[in-house]
């Protein structure tokens, strides 16, 4: 694969692989890395999943812009790259008359923002909506358009799309510095080499700030906050059907309990500053505390049903807005800087005005023909009996279940490995098809996943790994050992 290319796009998250699809919509060559081996590696696979209404937002903020014109964005979006998502609605509650004053604030920040719907509903509309809720709330602010999604799954898609039309991915990249060459071209200093582009574009999440820095005289600076989480596994009926929020704070918008798209509780996240932004590990300090706010809110919470703990780092810039555009003093250098909640909800708005300020500065051409996003097959576990029953007869290796606890099949896992953007390790394959996400976590899946990895990539078993790197899963076999021990 060449070096060179016309763009080239720092960060395989959610933003990075928005723009990269908006980008493939035009006659030049896209490259996009990241540091990881996989897209959505980073804060894109690790958050609460909302597509936030816009009522938090500082009217005239960038974030209050992005947000509200990126969840307009989502109902369309999903439904045309299939990726499930759901207008569940959301209260966020109160319990004093300090929270009343806050929602107070929330709800003119809402309507000035032109989020529809908000209104301050009291205790017994409230519990007549939520029964689960805690009955000491007094109110709570009434947001019927907030909604949920699977955040990995849209990144995923993204990416699909995107490499459906062109773009090119490099994962396992490590940028270690950006330069702007006297020819005009930006040098890339990474670990697999020397990258030259025309026009680049930083959207590396933690890393971002650093980036920037050397590039601009004007300096940005990153703090890397970290939240941890409970998953619970899908109970038998949910508990809430909204997402419950708490009154934010300045460290964020507060812990929630809210519903998954795939039927699962979440509960979180912590907020704490930490130093290093791949620390992504859980403490009992942070699940704590977490526990500590859910309770306020859902009194009747268990742990019983808990399947995995799991933590994310954002990236929150100090000014504490966004930074959208071109880099100031770089000619031909852009960014999505600072990207933290609500960041997921702002990725299709923020991608769209990422790409028509570049398409117009840059003067690119309007490719002459897209290739169409290849949906996804529905899921196994989601058809009807007759159209599973179709599926196994066009397909043998839908009549063999991988996975017991979500009910993924050998064929579902073969697609994910040929998508686009393959799935070339267990994680990968995890998260595209939740093979490894139920209750069991993978104990059962991930020896038969690795293998069906191997047989259709070619990949020796030995050199399968979790996610990418150095995370091999086999360290030897029986037979070798064996030998080593006729050896000795």
């Amino acid at each position: 694969m060449t070096n060179v290319t016309d763009i080239l796009i720092i960060g395989g998250g959610v933003i990075g692989c928005a723009l990269a699809r908006e980008l493939s919509r035009f006659s030049a060559s896209v490259l996009l890395v990241d540091r990881a081996w996989d897209v959505a590696e980073g804060a894109s696979k690790a958050n609460s999943g909302i597509v936030h209404a816009g009522y938090d937002a500082v009217p005239g903020s960038l974030k209050a812009k992005y947000n509200v014109e990126g969840a307009q964005l989502y109902p369309s979006l999903c439904e045309e790259l299939s990726v499930p998502y759901r207008q569940c609605g959301a209260l966020v509650v109160g319990f004093s008359e300090e929270d009343r004053d806050t929602l107070e604030d929330l709800l003119s920040r809402g309507e000035a923002n032109g989020v529809p719907g908000l209104r301050i509903i009291g205790r017994d509309e409230m519990l007549a909506l939520e029964p689960q809720l805690n009955p000491d709330a007094c109110f709570a602010l009434l947001v019927p358009t907030s909604g949920i999604v699977s955040p990995y799954e849209l990144t995923f898609a993204l990416a699909d799309d995107a490499a459906l039309n062109g773009v090119s991915f490099r994962f396992g990249v490590d940028v270690h510095s950006v330069s702007r060459e006297s020819d005009g071209r930006f040098l890339v200093s990474t670990s697999q080499g020397d990258l030259f582009c025309r026009i680049l574009v930083n959207c590396a999440g933690s890393s971002s700030a650093a980036l920037h820095n050397q590039l601009s005289s004007v300096k940005y600076s990153i703090t890397h906050r970290r939240g941890q989480y409970y998953l619970l596994d899908r109970p038998a009926a949910l508990p809430f059907e909204r997402t419950i929020f708490q009154c934010p704070s300045r460290m964020g918008k507060g812990v929630l309990v809210s519903p998954t798209v795939h039927g699962n509780v979440l509960l979180g996240p912590s907020a704490e500053d930490i130093d290093d932004p791949l620390n992504t590990e859980t403490t009992q300090e942070g699940l704590d505390s977490v526990m500590e706010k859910v309770r306020l809110t859902w009194p009747g919470v268990s742990l019983r049903t808990n399947i995995t703990n799991f933590s994310g780092v954002r990236a929150h810039e100090d000014s504490g807005d966004f930074v959208i555009g071109a880099v100031e003093g770089c000619p031909g250098a852009y960014e999505a800087l600072g990207i933290e909640s609500p960041g997921l909800s702002s990725a299709p708005a923020i991608a769209r005005a990422l790409c028509a300020q570049i398409s117009e500065e840059q003067a690119l051409t309007p490719s002459p023909e897209t290739v169409p996003y290849r949906k996804p097959a529905v899921p196994f576990r989601e058809m009807t009996p007759e159209e599973q029953e179709k599926a196994l007869r066009e397909n043998p290796l839908y009549g063999n279940v991988i996975c017991r606890c979500e009910v993924v099949t050998e064929a579902e896992i073969v697609q994910a490995i040929h998508r686009p953007v393959p799935a070339l390790h267990i994680d990968a394959v995890k998260r595209r098809t939740r093979a490894g996400m139920g209750r069991c976590q993978g104990g059962f899946c991930s020896p038969r996943v690795a293998s069906i990895i191997s047989r259709e990539t070619g990949i020796p078993l030995l050199e399968i790994t979790k996610n990418g790197g150095s995370s091999y899963l086999l360290t030897g076999t029986l037979s070798e050992r064996a030998e080593r021990k006729d050896r000795t």
